[in-house]
């Protein structure tokens, strides 16, 4: 089989390999699947190149990109059928490995995969053989040869970079084989030194701990690794030591062991190559572990990233409510549904969450800005004010829900409160730049204030020279303030960053109207209309108003308003 690890990052990112012309007349469902597979749509991807497969059953291109996709998918059922095919046409093809693998330990075969790894069979990483080295460490101990395993170990603990990996894997094997003395010994540092332990790392030693019967010692390692409060992933753990209870390890055997190598090369991935990788080693730790939920949520959080939303709500909705990670999964199939245009099923998950968890400011959050994304204000302000009331002393971070209620009353019309809230959330970020922007134009708007409100928006606007909304509103109030020539540089800056919102083309066009700009206030002007269906701030824009702009100039529709005229002659090309 291929030992060439870039042909897995090829095959995981490019599904499409072969020419259509050489497909004949099943160009049109490769082609699709192709499409699909570019798209990251691995469901679609899956079902066009099984389906081509159907027509073309020897076709080995197509072989190898059902056999990717079903891999992506997390179907290795489907996906070892696929392989035996290929092995029984002397094919060979990146993922094959992996599906072996897969097969082997499913069948507790852990002798065929010793010998594999010694003979040139490769799971693909992009680091030297890291994983490989580290699955044969397991699967030495899962043949029973618990000497070998630790060798293996210890020889791949001799890279410096990885060590502290190698070491919590070795952790895990101590733990696995029954030797929790030598395994508590590693992971508190006496043995080969510190050891940084992540949260699973925290996870196993209070495991081993309460195996060892040192419960009180284990509650004091999580109370000082989380400040004094019980993490929400911890809970059941801390639960259990709490009544003297001896925790069964999350990782029980080798199998499970192996499961946990492909997870940390996932995890040592991600964020590279569009985390193609990391989604075929999560998905093979998920196989190999269906109770390792960490990978679930990484898989589900890949899914998220590449749209896959459907995909995505359906993990989410895998993880048992008495799971610690059941409200992070909660927060994320919300996050997906809203995403797949599903706001009412969104809304709905978080309604549910405010009930199971009344007393936590972020699910009360969290449901106001779902709330908000569809304009149901009057609601959002009753999340909102019950996430403010559970503050008891709010800290600087809080000034998010402070600025998410102040919009919300702002666009119930209830400026007062609203205002209170901007100052209130500027009271905890004095110079947090999206709350000096927002209430800097929302008083230009109302045209209060607006010496203090200039401040406030170059203030913004020098911590971010380049966001066009608070461009736009340093020129908009400059315009307000009559300084007419002064609100061109900032309104045309706001116009180059965001050329199709419609608001700033019609601020802009007003701003060139007032300083004799008149032929370019009105190209402005049509460029406003013609974005009002595309622009992300259409609610602001009134394309009546615009018209009557073109037909009779911004002074007499001043006039028809009652309003101020402009102080200036506005006379020009």
């Amino acid at each position: 089989m291929f030992r060439n690890k870039s042909r897995l990052l090829a095959a995981a990112l490019c599904l499409g390999l072969a020419p259509a012309a050489v497909m004949g007349g099943n160009a049109g469902t490769y082609l699709a699947g192709r499409v699909a597979g570019m798209e990251a749509d691995h469901a679609r991807a899956a079902e066009y190149f099984t389906r081509a497969l159907a027509l073309d059953a020897q076709n080995p291109e197509l072989m190898e990109l059902a056999l990717t996709a079903q891999v992506n998918l997390g179907n290795f059922d489907s996906a070892s059928a696929i392989m035996r095919r290929m092995q029984g046409a002397g094919l060979q093809a990146s993922l094959m490995d992996i599906v072996q693998l897969v097969d082997w330990m499913e069948a507790g075969d852990y002798a065929a995969l010793r010998g594999a790894l010694g003979s040139g069979f490769s799971l693909g990483d992009l680091l030297e053989g890291f994983l490989d080295q580290l699955a044969g460490g397991w699967a030495d101990l899962g043949a029973g040869d618990t000497e070998a395993a630790m060798a293996a170990f210890d020889k791949l603990a001799e890279a410096p970079m990885l060590r502290g990996v190698v070491l919590y894997h070795k952790a895990l094997a101590l733990a696995v084989s029954g030797d929790y003395a030598a395994a508590e010994a590693l992971l508190s540092g006496e043995s080969d030194g510190p050891l940084p332990l992540s949260g699973r790392g925290l996870r196993l030693r209070a495991e081993v701990q309460s195996q060892l019967g040192h419960f009180d010692q284990a509650l004091q390692l999580l109370d000082e690794a989380y400040g004094g409060s019980v993490a929400p992933q911890m809970a059941d753990i801390v639960a259990k030591l709490e009544a003297g209870e001896a925790i069964p390890l999350s990782v029980p055997d080798a199998k499970a062991g192996i499961a946990e190598a492909f997870y940390t090369m996932a995890q040592v991935l991600y964020g590279q190559a569009g985390n193609s990788l990391s989604l075929v080693y999560a998905q093979a730790a998920r196989q190999l572990n269906p109770g390792h939920v960490d990978a679930l949520l990484m898989v589900a959080s890949i899914y998220d990233e590449q749209g896959n939303y459907a995909l995505a709500s359906e993990l989410y909705d895998q993880v048992p409510r008495e799971h610690p990670a059941y409200l992070q999964a909660e927060f994320g199939r919300a996050n997906a549904l809203r995403y797949a245009g599903r706001k009412d099923a969104a809304i709905e998950v978080l309604n549910q969450l405010s009930k199971s968890y009344p007393d936590l400011v972020e699910v009360q959050v969290s449901l106001g800005d779902a709330l908000t994304s569809d304009d149901r204000w009057e609601a959002a302000r009753a999340a909102y004010d019950k996430a403010v009331a559970l503050l008891d002393d709010p800290a600087q971070d809080d000034w998010q829900i402070f600025y998410a209620r102040g919009i919300t009353l702002e666009r119930l019309g209830i400026w007062p409160e609203a205002e209170a809230d901007f100052r209130r959330a500027l009271e905890l970020s004095p110079d947090e730049p999206r709350v000096l922007n927002y209430l800097g134009y929302s008083l230009v708007e109302k045209n209060e204030s607006l010496d203090e409100a200039l401040d406030m928006i170059r203030k913004a606007s020098a911590q971010r020279p380049d966001d066009g909304y608070i461009s736009d509103s340093l020129g908009w109030v400059y315009y307000r303030l009559g300084r007419y020539e002064e609100a061109v540089p900032p309104m045309e800056h706001a116009a180059e960053i965001m050329a199709i919102d419609p608001v700033i083309n019609d601020h802009l066009g007003d701003v060139y109207w007032a300083v004799g700009r008149k032929l370019e206030a009105q190209f402005m002007w049509r460029r406003a209309l013609s974005f009002t269906d595309y622009g992300s701030s259409n609610e602001e824009v009134d394309p009546d108003r615009i018209r009557r702009k073109l037909e009779v100039g911004l002074d007499k529709v001043l006039a028809e308003e009652g309003a101020e005229p402009l102080g200036t002659n506005s006379e020009g090309n």
